[in-house]
Order: C-alpha cells, then sequence, then structure tokens
C-alpha cells in the first residue's frame, strides 16, 4: 500500500485536474516566442523581410489562443440528471461499443451512446473523445470543433516559425557566400562546403537559433501528425475513445455471439464526409434526430 501510494503521487498531475501541464504549455510558447523576437524577428527586420512574414506567427498565434481559452473554458457535454433523458435520444446505441440501458455508477445516470464517465473530471461527458491535460478539460460534442481548430493553428504556428526561422538561416549563408567555400579537415586536404559543416557552422554562430528551429521542427512534424489523425476521426465521424475502443474489440467476441464468429465492428455514426465534418462544429440536437427520423 504504501509503495501504491508513492506511484499515484507521481502519476496525480495524470489522475486529476492540474494546471501543471496548462503552465508548461504556456511556459514552452513564451519561451518560443521570446526567443524569436529577440533574435529571429530583429535579425530579419534588419535583412528587410516582409513585415506580413513576420507577423504572420503572431497572428497564429493570437488564434491559437483564443480557440485554447474556448476549449479549455467550454463545457464539454456534461452529461447530468437534467439532460440525460434528453442526450440518450441523440445518437443510437450500436450494441457493441456502447449497450442500451448501462448506469454509471458515478454518476448515478444513464449513460447516453458515444459518452464515457471521464475519471479525471469525473463526470460523464457526451461523445467523449480524450480528456487532453495540456487544455486541463475533456473533448466532448460542445468543444471537439473548437479543439481541432486549436490543433490546426497550434500546428501553423509552430510550422511559421519555422519556415520564418529557417528562411532566416538560409539568408545567412547566401550572404556570407560560404556555400560556394571550401575548408581544411585535419589532414590539411581541401574539401567543398558540405551539410554537415554548414549546419555546425550555423550552431556555432547562432547556436540558441539553430536550437529552437530543431526544437520546433520536431514540434510540428509531432502536431502534424497528430492533427492528421484528428481530421481522420472527424471526417469519418469517430471519437479517440471509439477508435481505441474498436482496435481492442478486433477478434474479440460478444457473449450472445458464436465462438466461431469473430466481432466486426461497423461505425453506423459516419454520414459521409462532409456531414462528419460539419456534426464536429455543429453537433447534433435531439430536435434535429427527431426531424430525421
Amino acid at each position: 500500500p504504501h509503495r501504491n501510494y508513492h506511484i499515484l503521487n507521481r502519476l496525480s498531475p495524470f489522475l486529476s485536474r492540474s494546471c501543471l501541464f496548462v503552465v508548461l504549455h504556456v511556459a514552452l510558447q513564451a519561451a518560443v516566442f521570446g526567443e524569436y523576437t529577440w533574435e529571429v524577428f530583429v535579425y530579419c527586420w534588419e535583412l528587410q523581410f516582409h513585415i506580413l512574414l513576420l507577423l504572420l506567427p503572431y497572428l497564429l498565434l493570437a488564434g491559437n489562443v483564443g480557440c485554447f481559452l474556448l476549449c479549455s473554458r467550454a463545457n464539454p457535454g456534461i452529461v447530468t440528471k437534467s439532460n440525460a433523458a434528453s442526450l440518450v435520444k441523440v445518437y443510437a446505441y450500436d450494441g457493441v461499443l456502447f449497450q442500451r440501458g448501462l448506469v454509471c455508477p458515478t454518476c448515478t445516470v444513464e449513460k447516453p451512446a458515444r459518452s464515457k464517465h471521464c475519471s479525471v473530471c469525473r463526470t460523464c461527458v457526451h461523445r467523449f473523445d480524450h480528456h487532453c491535460v495540456w487544455v486541463n478539460n475533456c473533448i466532448g460534442a460542445s468543444n471537439a470543433g473548437v479543439f481541432l481548430l486549436y490543433l490546426l493553428s497550434l500546428t501553423a504556428t509552430a510550422g511559421a516559425v519555422a519556415a520564418v526561422t529557417a528562411a532566416f538561416l538560409i539568408q545567412v549563408l547566401l550572404l556570407s557566400n560560404i556555400m560556394h567555400g571550401t575548408y581544411l579537415d585535419a589532414q590539411g586536404q581541401e574539401h567543398a562546403v558540405e551539410i554537415p559543416f554548414l549546419i555546425q557552422h550555423l550552431f556555432l554562430t547562432f547556436p540558441r537559433i539553430v536550437f529552437m528551429l530543431g526544437f520546433v521542427i520536431l514540434l510540428t512534424l509531432v502536431l502534424g501528425g497528430y492533427c492528421c489523425f484528428s481530421l481522420y476521426l472527424a471526417l469519418t465521424n469517430q471519437t479517440t475513445n471509439e477508435w481505441c475502443k474498436s482496435r481492442r474489440l478486433r477478434g474479440s467476441h460478444l457473449p450472445q455471439q458464436p465462438h466461431d464468429r469473430p466481432l466486426i465492428y461497423k461505425n453506423i455514426y459516419s454520414k459521409g464526409i462532409w456531414r462528419n465534418l460539419r456534426e464536429i462544429f455543429n453537433p447534433p440536437t435531439v430536435l434535429e434526430r427527431k426531424k430525421k427520423t
């Protein structure tokens, strides 16, 4: 028990709502934009870069901060005793991932299809996607669209900073004419300048800028991959929770199924690319579903 207490204590930021990752998120953005402003922006201004190009990262940052605030402060779609009966009518139960008549033991309400109890927020969330520690909130029916915009703007911001910084370093190399030079190795032999030499030269000349560029490029690639995954889920009308559960169900059997017939999961919520995408930003209501039926 003593060991378990220490493990839970270490995992406490993940098991309870905490501003730790929000602070870390803000600190990373402040560090990157502080370095960009202090070094890259000033140098690029002296090199007469176009002002719109230099301001693009700041404009994207403003949009990202707006999406972050909306996403973190929004009600993700909390299921309560007063709205549970109406939310049950929004989505049909597929009988595989979501069964009719189940009651959340914590919230003591009937669980609507596509909902899940979040152990961090301690509430059931309609069309639950996941709990995001970076915005300190659940992602559900009511804020999934804003979260997607948050991801896209964050990726675009990182990409813009990387592009302007890379353009500055390339311009420095072109102005110095070092790309057409030569160097002597340890044996005194002359070699044409190659990419590793250029990177070493830039790192020795602008160590902080090169380090920042490497970090932002890595961040752009990671965020870009996550954006592609999130867009795939949006276009196919799936949530992260449903995607993970459907992968775990592959090859398994339902209790009422013969053991020689493996379970084949079919997503009944997909209505086509454009309608799926529209649903992310304009989630269906009970009235809309009644009209369709």
